[in-house]
């Protein structure tokens, strides 16, 4: 099963469901910003790519965040953020038989669909 975290109306996102798409690959969707995410998922991620990979401190959404609020992350800040905010998560979040891939690159997709 192929699971793709993000954002419907993201730009990175519709390139990697065109990509999908275009290799008949068949994924579920999960808007997080519909779907709640789950403190627990964010952990497991994190733990698999990194906080640092994970977290999008270079969206809007990160430049308006109080500076107390940017000082001394760690894991545990990270998740409570993104949980707070998820579009601090990085787009897209690819699952593929336990391999998670964080953004889109068409040669880091075909690599995983080998």
């Amino acid at each position: 099963m192929v699971s793709m975290y993000g954002t419907p109306n993201c730009d990175t996102i519709k390139k990697a469901r065109v990509w999908l798409e275009l290799h008949d690959i068949s994924y579920a969707f999960h808007n997080y910003k519909k779907e709640a995410m789950d403190a627990g998922l964010l952990h497991g991620w994190c733990k698999q790519v990194g906080w640092e990979r994970l977290l999008n401190r270079r969206g809007l959404t990160w430049r308006k965040l109080a500076d107390a609020q940017k000082q001394d992350v760690d894991l545990d800040k990270a998740v409570v953020l993104m949980c707070e905010y998820p579009s601090m998560i990085k787009r897209p979040v690819l699952l593929v038989d336990g391999h998670i891939e964080v953004g889109f690159s068409e040669q880091a997709y075909a690599g995983l669909f080998d």
